[in-house]
């Protein structure tokens, strides 16, 4: 059985440990990053249970860090569920190309941290999502199967990508529109898996509510590319190390709906922006499902048969005490 991975500061102090209950039983290596933890501090903790008068903290008493760390690729997967696609204007069907884009790891942060929305960013949207930890450097094209993907991912995070639709889309910028600081909320905790775990991967139930109202509910069978395969074609692209993170894509249920003659519009680069940033606030904003001031986000993905649990994100979202233009 797999085990989970925290990352945490106590008085003062950032450290690592295993989840075991309301307990965390503490490392003793001292790990500066995500890529430390896996070279040095994997045996360790996988052997820290069977140990006995191990030193514990309780999980009250401190506070969750991400557990991808700086620096790290955060690598993307757009519109990978069918119903998403429906939302955003798009054919429901498996498109042609995996579309990839990135966030920047500056927008990492803690899964009970608060995402901080930009001042002048009014259609704030969320998008729960499953993460995979790369667990070993990947430098050329490789042949990645569900038979050996556990050579290739050490493990499994919530990721919620947080994403400025008015900057994402009026401007065409996804990377810009997805990676303010705070922007995306990670863990609480790593998941080691097991390589007999691995068809798990396949069938995760993820869920997000916003102030206890269900908004996504899917399950990882519904990705239309699999991890395999985007495995596959990233490595024929660019390296990948480990600790580095790719986000599997998000479900339906995000507060964004579009149709198709919206989303041609807003992707006719002979628009104007301000006419595409009209357009958009003039037809989002009425549904009232977009992120505002004070509101908690709840993050959830388990297997149905319980042996895989990452835990819980609970995210609130506050306003920017500084200056932020979107059109900068």
């Amino acid at each position: 059985m797999g085990i989970k991975i925290v990352r945490f500061e106590h008085k003062q102090k950032e450290q690592w440990g295993v989840v075991s209950g309301d307990q965390i039983l503490l490392l003793s290596g001292t790990y500066q990053s995500l890529a430390g933890f896996l070279e040095h501090g994997k045996e360790e903790a996988r052997a820290i249970n069977a140990q006995d008068n191990t030193e514990s903290v309780s999980l009250n008493e401190v506070t969750i860090l991400s557990p991808v760390t700086k620096p790290a690729r955060i690598i993307c997967q757009g519109v990978n569920y069918s119903e998403h696609r429906s939302e955003t204007g798009m054919e429901a069907a498996r498109a042609p190309f995996n579309m990839i884009f990135s966030k920047a790891d500056s927008s990492l942060c803690g899964a009970t941290s608060e995402i901080v929305r930009p001042r002048d960013v009014k259609l704030l949207d969320y998008e729960l999502e499953l993460g995979l930890v790369i667990g070993t450097e990947i430098s050329e094209a490789s042949d990645i199967t569900d038979e050996n993907l556990h050579l290739y991912i050490a493990g499994l995070v919530i990721v919620n990508d947080v994403s400025a639709r008015d900057v994402q889309l009026s401007q065409g910028q996804w990377l810009k529109g997805k990676s303010y600081r705070t922007f995306c909320p990670t863990g609480p905790y790593l998941y080691l898996l097991d390589k007999d775990e691995l068809p798990l991967i396949h069938d995760l139930d993820l869920k997000l509510w916003v102030n206890d109202e269900l908004r996504q509910s899917a399950n990882s069978n519904q990705l239309l590319y699999k991890p395999a395969e985007t495995l596959i074609e990233l490595s024929e692209i660019m390296d990948l190390s480990p600790g580095d993170l790719i986000v599997t894509g998000t479900a339906g249920g995000v507060a964004l709906s579009l149709t198709p003659q919206v989303m041609e519009l807003l992707s006719n680069m002979a628009i104007p922006y301000q006419q595409k940033l009209n357009l958009l606030e003039e037809g989002q904003l009425i549904s009232g499902k977009y992120l505002k001031d004070g509101d908690v986000i709840r993050c959830q993905i388990k297997s149905a048969n319980g042996v895989i649990d990452l835990g819980e994100q609970i995210s609130k979202v506050v306003p920017s005490k500084g200056k932020t233009l979107v059109n900068s």
